[in-house]
């Protein structure tokens, strides 16, 4: 079974499509957040926006996806 520390390293490779299989089927905070992240690598900003509100984040426009994906991962292993 796929999981979101599975879909996790998927982003981490850039493999956003993959990760998006995943993450779809996780109604948890950080499989939200993880989606947004996915519609952000997709370049669908108003997808995104909705995803990180779900997850209860703020769409930080400008930041580096990256960052997000390492913030998440670090979220997601504390729990």
């Amino acid at each position: 079974m796929n999981t979101l520390h599975d879909a996790i390293a998927l982003l981490e490779s850039g493999d956003w499509k993959a990760a998006h299989t995943i993450v779809q089927n996780d109604d948890s905070t950080n499989g939200a957040w993880a989606h947004g992240i996915v519609h952000i690598l997709e370049g669908d900003l108003k997808n995104a926006g909705y995803w990180y509100g779900r997850a209860g984040r703020e769409l930080a426009v400008g930041a580096e996806v990256d960052d997000e994906i390492a913030a998440l991962k670090v979220s997601v292993t504390d729990d």
